[in-house]
């Protein structure tokens, strides 16, 4: 499947069920790494446009890059009154966006889907001389409990190509090449989901390893979801943990 149309069919769930980031994150961004209500800000691989709304509630503009048409659209929807946004189609390596027209570029759990090296040539095109470009991620951990460590079982074992397209692929020397030698600066914050079955559902199948109606691994997944629900609850809900990374710097 194209990756830039793995998640048309999991618009909805994907709005629903994904995570949004900490406000100690966003903070972050506007105390340390410098935006401010001034900022041209393009966020790449926006998706729904999640990370997007976080900035526009600061007052920040933002120009929202995504490829899929449906995701697209429900970033449109969802920030049609305000403005300070506009969602444009493209890609990292290919914006079709002004040189030099951008302070910032974000890319919230997005990266990794990217060719690195036509990204970086492109990021370097589109950010204004001493532009910074940050990557987001909120990464979902994977021990510490007995729910974490079974739902990341249940993956390896019934998702269709988890180990492939998991954004922890991306190693520290990938990320120390994309950037300026020395210039990469990086930040760790928690944020928590608390879901009961339905939520937890939902949050499965938003992920584009999930195997999706009429696929074989479909109803054992449910199956196991639920057997590991049942076995971890606490007053009918389970606890999913992040830590949100940020990596930025010059490119």
């Amino acid at each position: 499947m194209n990756n830039k149309e793995r998640f048309s069919s999991r618009v909805d769930t994907y709005r629903k069920y994904r995570p949004s980031y900490p406000s100690e994150a966003i903070d972050y961004l506007y105390g340390v790494v410098g935006l401010n209500t001034d900022s041209e800000v393009l966020d790449i691989g926006a998706g729904t446009g999640i990370f997007s709304r976080l900035l526009l509630e600061r007052g920040t503009s933002v120009t929202a890059v995504e490829p899929n048409e449906a995701m697209r659209e429900a970033a449109m929807a969802a920030s049609k009154d305000d403005p300070r946004f506009r969602a444009v189609p493209g890609s990292a390596e290919e914006t079709g966006l002004p040189d030099r027209s951008y302070d910032y570029i974000v890319c919230a759990q997005a990266f990794h889907w990217f060719d690195q090296a036509a990204a970086k040539k492109e990021f370097g095109r589109v950010l204004k001389p001493g532009g910074k470009a940050i990557l987001v991620w909120n990464t979902r951990l994977t021990s510490g409990t007995p729910f974490l460590e079974g739902y990341e079982e249940l993956l390896h074992s019934l998702g269709t190509d988890y180990g492939k397209v998991n954004h922890r692929n991306i190693s520290r020397d990938m990320l120390l090449s994309f950037f300026k030698p020395g210039a990469l600066k990086e930040a760790r914050f928690s944020i928590r989901q608390v879901f009961d079955f339905e939520g937890l559902s939902g949050r499965l199948f938003s992920s584009s390893y999930s195997p999706q109606e009429g696929h074989p691994n479909y109803e054992p997944m449910i199956a196991a979801l639920r057997e590991l629900f049942d076995r971890n609850e606490v007053n009918g809900t389970v606890n999913f943990d992040y830590e949100t990374e940020i990596y930025w710097g010059e490119v």
